[in-house]
């Protein structure tokens, strides 16, 4: 139960049962450490709004996350995500488009009963500039940090903020 108007925080039991059912695979997730942007370590950022447009929660994921979650998805060679985070460091274009539709999906665990509804408004690709007020937002202490692993994939962390 949240508060009247308040955005909740998912529990990591939910994000498991969403992706799983997302992707069709047991998803394993654990506890993880925090996602955060550096020069090296490029994560995808999608920002869901209100009605209003008032930014409402932030989905970070690491290269890995973004790839896998997006690969499993679409049915993409675990093969090729793998390269995509171990070699190549980006995404392809089909990979970002099946990230685009994870995260979409994802606004569900924000809209809980009595809270603003949440949509997605845009999706930041793993090494894409951040404007300076979302860049402000990524170190909310309202967060839920998620380490992932997708059978046949690989690992990632994922890490949902509430500012």
């Amino acid at each position: 139960m949240t508060a009247a108007g308040t955005v909740p925080l998912p529990a990591a039991k939910d994000v498991r049962d969403m992706l799983t059912g997302l992707v069709g695979k047991p998803v394993n997730v654990t506890p993880g450490a925090p996602v955060t942007p550096a020069p090296d370590r490029p994560v995808s950022v999608a920002v869901y709004v209100d009605p209003h447009m008032n930014v409402n929660a932030l989905c970070l994921m690491d290269l890995g996350a973004s790839a896998y979650t997006g690969g499993a998805l679409a049915l993409l060679p675990p093969g090729g995500c793998q390269d995509a985070v171990e070699e190549d460091g980006e995404l392809t274009g089909m990979q970002i488009e099946a990230l685009h539709e994870v995260v979409n999906v994802l606004s569900a665990l924000f809209n809980a009963e009595g809270a603003p509804h949440s949509k997605l408004h845009k999706l930041y690709a793993p090494g894409e500039d951040l404007p300076g007020d979302l860049a402000g937002m990524l170190a909310a202490f309202n967060r839920v940090d998620l380490a992932i692993e997708i059978p046949t994939y690989g690992k990632g962390a994922l890490s949902l903020v509430l500012p």
